[in-house]
């Protein structure tokens, strides 16, 4: 019988920090304990051909997105810092918004210098159109079309004289009245007179007609050429006005071809629409009108619209969208209300965290992403097509068709990375085939790493780093002591440390607490311990109240005396946040029959799959080791007294066939001796979980009914290197008050829990005279042989 010492069941580290405390290391600058989603990350950012994007895949608290987001940003800063993108009015189409792309930090620029330049425009046209010099000039044309139109009017009037008529202007046009002996005459007159007279009037009526026709042709022609002289005299003016303000943009965008192209259009825009920007100019402010539409300022169409602005940015972008709906990854088009109408244009486009990542990284948690309508094919078509395109969810998804802006899609060249859980990888992996093409690295983040002493170190280095970060009290070297060994505690192994480093750096928060409490100048041992202790106190409200049903007998549980086909198992609860073991009486009966090992909690429908399972391997071991001469004839009825919740797992799978073992032998079992491990159908005794809460579940009852140096647990041999038990625990392995046996095979742990010897197997098929197996046997071929006599 093998039973550990205490330096076993705890692996203590006395870390040796060079300093005092952590406040005098240096922080931690890199991913701890990740070398496998590093390697898998680099990868992903190095190489560049389409679909290359990665997938962060770990439990949330191991540092994924923290880490990942930290890793990017050093690499981002070796990068070039991308272009800026602005959107400008298409005078071709202002439906269909242009983009432009202009050099990193030149994008504010030029909007401010087009800002400046139609206020500046505004100022020149009015003083050029306001001088005396052009009043004169448009006065001498008008003037000489006035002479003109004067001169032509005269000839028309002195020919209709000639002709016995008057000519006379009138809402309808020019009248024609006839005149005889210097007296106009009216319709009722001229009808008066004789028919050759009517007709003479006819005939030069209509020969004026034709005259009259011509005259008006030539003062049309007269205004068109008043209203051409006059245009280009406007446009010689504004020209003036305009050439020196465009010439120095000219010349300050002259490697943007784009720009300049743009700068040309605005130049032709304002030529064609002075008349407009002049009215506007002009008009007086308490000139309202009720649509909105009408007292839009036609030189808002030259402004530029920013949409993605890097010059504060050193480097690439990383942006990590924790919001991700459609609008934040992808931007929106504004509307504005005026007077109930809603209006918009190109100033109105915004772009989402995906135009800000352009040239960089866009870092998204996938469990919100997949939570916000539409986002999520959105990506994956701007991954497919390797653009941006800013539109009305309505309008993407055919759910609107209202007529809006469409403005110009820009090239999208973001590494994406999502951050989620491997079991969601999976899960998309297999249902989504875009997924597979999209993201081909996966990283993955593992939950615990080698505890040697260089992470030792690199541990203490994040505890300082925590520290800083957030002004907390540094620790010495009790508390990161403490705290390694609280690490190995959550990895549940002597050899390894946790990468849940959330839940780490929040016990130095609460640490740093009690610390202050205390007025201590660092976080020490004492501090950590009692973090821990109240972190359970704040949740062992349940556990507790197990406890006292069992110390009161309302849940029956033996720790003295031995009993036959009973043993006590152990079994983890779990609560979310915390979990604890608690021990279970596990009760065998045997009896005549052949319907094998009968579990009542699957009868009973309480046992999952995988309590059956171990169930099952039961039965399988008993018919290699017992059967092979004889077929069981057993009914085996086995139970988890008091059990109302269900039962899953086989972690008590060893405890259920020593139950069997001790009833068909009718070998009583230490109940002072608790027992957890599953089994295969050879008898090996396999790893189980949650050996640490088992322990000190039933330490607990023990302890609450006085240890008497006889109590203990047979745990798999497996498992040891998984002790990290708490000092009270370890302190009475120390004194030989409790007592952990590991097993490498259920015959080691009969002879435990019996007392007994489980007795070696002859090359005949028997075992040693009056051992546990040999017992066992006689008992099964006698009842086969009962059962067989019943049968006949």
């Amino acid at each position: 019988m093998i039973e550990l010492d205490h330096t076993q069941v705890r692996k203590t580290v006395q870390v040796e920090l060079e300093c005092k405390s952590t406040s005098e290391l240096l922080p931690l600058t890199e991913i701890l304990g990740q070398d496998r989603a590093v390697k898998a990350i680099k990868f992903g950012l190095e190489i560049k051909e389409k679909g290359f994007n990665i997938y962060v895949a770990g439990p949330p608290g191991t540092g994924r997105k923290t880490a990942t987001t930290n890793f990017l940003s050093e690499i981002a800063k070796t990068m070039p810092t991308p272009s800026d993108w602005c959107y400008v009015n298409n005078f071709d189409d202002p439906l269909r918004p242009n983009a432009l792309r202009i050099p990193a930090g030149k994008g504010r620029k030029f909007q401010k210098d087009m800002d400046k330049f139609v206020e500046e425009m505004k100022i020149a046209l009015s003083k050029a159109f306001e001088s005396e010099e052009y009043g004169k000039r448009r006065k001498e044309i008008l003037e000489i079309i006035e002479r003109e139109s004067n001169e032509l009017s005269r000839r028309l009037n002195e020919k209709a004289q000639n002709e016995g008529f008057i000519l006379q202007r009138s809402p309808i046009g020019i009248l024609m009245i006839p005149v005889i002996h210097g007296k106009p005459l009216s319709e009722e007159e001229v009808l008066n007179l004789s028919q050759n007279l009517r007709k003479e009037i006819e005939r030069k009526r209509l020969g004026l007609e034709e005259s009259l026709r011509v005259a008006s042709r030539q003062l049309r022609d007269l205004q068109k050429k008043a209203d051409e002289e006059i245009k280009e005299l406007n446009r010689k003016v504004a020209n003036f006005s305009l050439d020196p303000l465009l010439k120095g943009l000219m010349e300050e965008y002259s490697e943007i071809p784009e720009v300049k192209e743009f700068l040309e259009k605005v130049h032709e825009d304002i030529l064609n629409n002075l008349d407009s920007i002049l009215e506007k100019k002009g008009k007086t402010p308490e000139v309202t009108f009720p649509l909105p539409f009408l007292q839009e300022d036609p030189t808002k169409r030259y402004r530029v619209n920013l949409l993605v602005d890097n010059s504060n940015v050193k480097g690439a972008p990383v942006i990590m969208e924790l919001n991700p709906n459609y609008q934040n990854l992808f931007g929106k088009i504004e509307k504005e209300a005026q007077f109930g109408i809603l209006t918009t244009d190109y100033t109105m486009v915004r772009g989402g965290s995906a135009h800000r990542a352009l040239g960089g990284f866009l870092v998204i948690p996938v469990e919100s992403l997949l939570t916000n309508p539409y986002a999520w094919e959105s990506l994956k078509h701007t991954l497919m097509n390797e653009r941006l395109e800013i539109e009305e969810i309505g309008e993407r998804f055919g759910l609107l068709t209202t007529k809006t802006l469409k403005p110009e899609p820009i090239p999208f060249d973001a590494k994406v990375i999502l951050i989620g859980s491997i079991e969601l990888y999976y899960l998309l992996y297999n249902l989504d085939l875009n997924f597979r093409e999209l993201f081909k690295v996966k990283a993955d983040f593992d939950t615990t790493m080698d505890k040697n002493e260089e992470n030792i170190k690199k541990y203490a280095s994040f505890i300082c780093s925590v520290c800083m970060k957030e002004n907390l009290k540094h620790m010495d070297r009790s508390g990161v002591s403490e705290i390694i060994e609280y690490s190995s505690r959550l990895a549940s192994d002597q050899d390894k440390l946790s990468t849940w480093f959330a839940n780490v750096a929040d016990i130095i928060r609460e640490a740093n607490f009690y610390a202050a409490q205390d007025g201590a100048e660092l976080i020490s041992k004492r501090h950590v311990v009692k973090t821990l202790e109240e972190k359970v106190y704040r949740s062992n409200l349940i556990q507790k109240k197990i406890e006292e049903m069992i110390d009161k007998g309302i849940l029956l549980i033996d720790t003295e005396g031995e009993k036959v086909g009973q043993v006590n198992g152990l079994s983890v609860v779990s609560l979310g946040d915390y979990e604890f073991g608690r021990p279970s009486r596990v009760t065998a009966t045997v009896s005549l029959g052949r319907e094998g090992i009968v579990d009542i909690e699957r009868e009973s429908k309480l046992g999952g799959p995988i309590h059956t399972k171990g169930v099952l391997i039961i039965s399988g071991l008993l018919s290699e080791r017992y059967a092979q001469e004889k077929p069981l004839s057993l009914n085996a009825r086995l139970v988890f007294e008091q059990s109302y919740s269900g039962v899953e797992g086989d972690s008590a799978s060893s405890t259920e066939l020593y139950a069997i073992l001790s009833a068909l032998s009718n070998k009583p079992i230490k109940q002072y001796i608790a027992v957890t491990g599953s089994i295969n159908q050879k008898g090996e005794v396999q790893a189980i979980g949650g050996v640490n809460e088992k322990i000190e579940g039933f330490f607990e009852i023990c302890k609450m009914r006085g240890l008497n140096g006889k109590h203990g647990v047979v745990i798999p041999w497996s498992n040891v290197k998984n002790l990290m038990l708490k000092e009270e625990v370890v302190e009475a392995v120390k004194n030989r008050m409790f007592h952990i046996y590991p097993v490498r095979n259920i015959d080691e742990g009969i002879e435990i829990l019996t007392g007994v010897k489980a007795g070696k197997k002859f090359p005949d098929g028997k075992y040693e005279e009056c051992s546990i197996n040999d017992l066992v046997q006689k008992r099964l071929i006698e009842m086969a042989e009962k059962v067989k006599e019943y049968a006949e």
